[in-house]
């Protein structure tokens, strides 16, 4: 439901939506296969997590932002300059941070 929300607030403000994606493994495909412009990223993806995607993503020089419900000193501190907005979600501020509008803070 989260993503449906996300991806219809995404093409309201004129993005598009390649996802969601379950696994690590379908992401860092997506990744391979799809130019990005920019992901969120939910921190667990059932038993994974995502920071591989992270990394991958990273490495491709795509910005990406962590949507989760876990607090700063819960994420890794490799990851401590990424944007992370708390679930529940607000989809203006995500959006705001997507594309770089100005947004309150986080």
């Amino acid at each position: 439901m989260l993503a449906q929300e996300l991806g219809n607030e995404l093409t309201r403000v004129g993005g598009f939506a390649v996802g969601p994606v379950p696994s690590v493994e379908e992401a860092l495909g997506l990744i391979e296969t799809k130019a990005l412009d920019g992901a969120i990223l939910d921190v667990n993806l059932g038993d994974e997590k995502a920071y591989p995607i992270a990394d991958r993503l990273r490495q491709r020089s795509v910005p990406f932002i962590f949507a989760t419900g876990y607090e700063a000193g819960a994420i890794p501190a490799a990851y401590d300059n990424v944007p992370r907005v708390m679930k529940p979600v607000d989809m203006s501020l995500l959006a705001g941070l997507l594309f770089n509008q100005p947004t309150a803070a986080l």
